[in-house]
């Protein structure tokens, strides 16, 4: 092989290997067993699972390539029946199986919604309750860099603030399992932004998407609730995806301490977010205000990346 040839492989075989996937790793900090599904966007490939069991405090790493876009969301109060058939009481994906191999969620469910290496190379990502809500999930970038990187998600259990006309109750009658949106519970046009109110001028929030938003400040909560809820970052951040996330707030949950998987009626006023300066806070936090070694490692690896493509350019 020929230097020039030989240059020529060395450089496409190093920057090959800048362009890296993307890892989201799953975590479970419910006192319940969570059972996650995924769901590709339409033309990108599928990724290695679309449906897998969490157990209490289990963690699960899963590989997105370039340019993936989908959605994640948690199934919750799932079984198998004498037949085999695989059903949940929130967001099940109707294949009758583990897998949902293609299926959506069916309302209501909270999603975190991802698409990679869009618009100007930046990752865009959100948290969306508009088809409702059934367990609390938080959003945390990591090693990716800029302005809108930061965290977002659901961090209150809207289950039990759930307005009545929208709460689907368990089984036994004793508590909310999930919280349906206004235009699933209703099905009008003001809701669904819909029909006359099918643009952001027509489409305004409704008591019900306020209810949302006043306990998820940065999470979708209706069609059009853009400004505060879209989040990108660029440089290729991994992302963490929390079930259940351990607020780090000072305050007292306004809901009494219950049994794993159920929830209590309350008629205290709904607490405050655990905002602080609009960052969300939880236990874990990646610190960004120091020099983390990934960061560092990170910053070197970048250093070198450039430095070999400029060599190439020469030779």
């Amino acid at each position: 092989m020929s230097q020039p040839t030989l240059i020529a492989a060395i450089c496409v075989l190093t920057l090959s290997h800048v362009v890296q996937a993307t890892t989201f790793t799953i975590v479970n900090k419910c006192d319940y067993v969570v059972w996650p599904g995924i769901l590709s966007n339409a033309g990108v490939p599928t990724l290695a699972t679309t449906g897998f069991t969490l157990q209490r405090g289990e963690t699960k790493t899963i590989t997105a390539p370039t340019s993936w876009g989908g959605r994640f969301w948690g199934r919750t109060h799932c079984s198998q029946d004498s037949d085999g058939k695989f059903s949940c009481l929130t967001g099940d994906c109707g294949s009758g199986k583990l897998e949902c191999s293609g299926n959506g969620a069916a309302p209501p469910a909270t999603l975190a919604e991802f698409t990679l290496d869009g618009a100007a190379g930046l990752d865009f990502f959100d948290v969306s309750l508009v088809d409702g809500y059934n367990i609390h999930m938080l959003v945390v970038p990591q090693g990716g860099k800029g302005q809108n990187c930061s965290s977002t998600g659901c961090v209150e259990d809207l289950n039990g603030l759930c307005p009545s006309e929208l709460r689907i109750m368990s089984s036994n009658g004793r508590g909310g399992i999930a919280c349906k949106s206004a235009c699933e519970a209703f099905r009008q046009p003001q809701y669904c932004c819909s029909g006359a109110y099918a643009t952001p001028d027509t489409c305004k929030p409704s008591y019900y998407s306020q209810v949302f938003k006043t306990a998820c400040p940065r999470a979708y909560s209706y069609a059009y609730d853009d400004k505060t809820c879209t989040f990108t970052c660029a440089n290729a951040a991994d992302y963490s995806i929390t079930f259940c996330p351990s607020p780090n707030t000072s305050q007292k949950s306004s809901q009494e301490a219950t049994t794993p998987g159920q929830n209590t009626e309350t008629t205290t006023a709904m607490p405050t977010s655990p905002l602080v300066d609009n960052t969300i806070m939880y236990e874990g936090f990646l610190d960004e205000s120091e020099a983390s070694p990934f960061r560092v490692t990170t910053y070197i690896f970048g250093i070198i990346t450039v430095a070999i493509w400029w060599w190439c350019q020469i030779f």
